[in-house]
């Protein structure tokens, strides 16, 4: 019983963000409501890699977990892998617009999510973001911003820059991963082609490997707000450092090296003629141009 209640205890938020909250739950319910109004079956695959991706963000910003993830070096390096990684990648590989979509009230894209989307300013704001210079430089540069030592020091100890620093990260890797995992080629609507996508998961891994290596290799202390707030438990800082060094190294990598392998299979199934099954919702796309 007891430890039934410190499980469930664990599951509460440490510090409640009514956004998170909003984002996620919102999230499940429009897309569960989508799926029951599509017209045609989506699958299995997809929708569970997008619950998956949406309680894997929550879980790691709405509970407990948050706590560990502020005294302990390591798990807040895994919060952000799920933040900027794997929660995004999962998202945007179950390619879920058009099931979204569905799920929101009747004329609400007609009238609402399509003028806005189509306005010439938010469209070039859009455009400049997903640029294929200016994407992977946001993705990368904003590992590097968080990881400078005097800055993650003072983002550790404001909450109100705590939160700046898990959101950018959330709101960069979303569009990021959207922009790469487009099963869709260049003149069917991607911003991008395929084969530049391909090169850019290569490239932005090297900056990711440099940053890892350098931390793992550090013979010295980097990030001294931990032993200054104190640790969930007792871990040596040098190894605490080196465990989140490796993760900053090899998972973030493995990602990339995942999302290579998607798109060289997007590739192949067009060169062959043959659509991925994701596109069907992605060339139904609601807001498209």
């Amino acid at each position: 019983m007891e430890s039934l209640r410190s499980a469930l205890t664990f599951l509460l938020p440490w510090e409640f963000s009514p956004w998170m909250l909003v984002l996620c739950a919102g999230a499940l319910v429009l897309y569960t409501r989508g799926l029951r109004r599509m017209p045609e079956r989506v699958g299995v695959a997809r929708p569970l890699a997008f619950y998956i991706g949406v309680v894997l963000i929550y879980f790691v910003t709405q509970t407990h977990y948050d706590y560990l993830a502020q005294h302990m070096f390591f798990i807040h390096r895994l919060q952000h892998l799920v933040l900027h990684h794997l929660g995004p990648f999962l998202v945007a590989i179950s390619w879920p617009q058009a099931v979204l979509a569905r799920g929101l009230p009747d004329g609400f894209v007609e009238r609402w999510l399509r003028p806005v989307w189509r306005h010439p300013a938010v469209h070039s704001v859009y455009r400049v973001l997903q640029h294929p210079l200016v994407a992977p430089t946001l993705f990368v540069g904003l590992i590097y911003l968080w990881l400078t030592p005097a800055i993650h020091f003072d983002a550790m100890l404001n909450e109100r820059l705590y939160w700046t620093m898990n959101w950018s990260m959330l709101l960069d890797g979303l569009p990021f991963w959207f922009l790469m995992l487009d099963p869709r080629t260049r003149e069917q609507g991607a911003l991008i082609a395929i084969g530049p996508r391909m090169a850019i998961q290569w490239i932005v891994i090297l900056p990711q490997i440099a940053i890892g290596a350098y931390i793992v290799m550090a013979h010295h202390e980097l990030y001294d707000v931990y032993s200054i707030c104190g640790r969930a438990w007792a871990e040596d800082p040098l190894t605490d450092q080196e465990l989140g060094g490796l993760i900053t190294w090899i998972p973030a990598g493995m990602m990339h090296l995942i999302g290579f392998l998607v798109l060289m299979r997007f590739w192949m199934r067009t060169d062959k003629g043959r659509i991925p099954v994701a596109e069907s919702a992605a060339l139904a796309h609601p807001v498209r141009e």
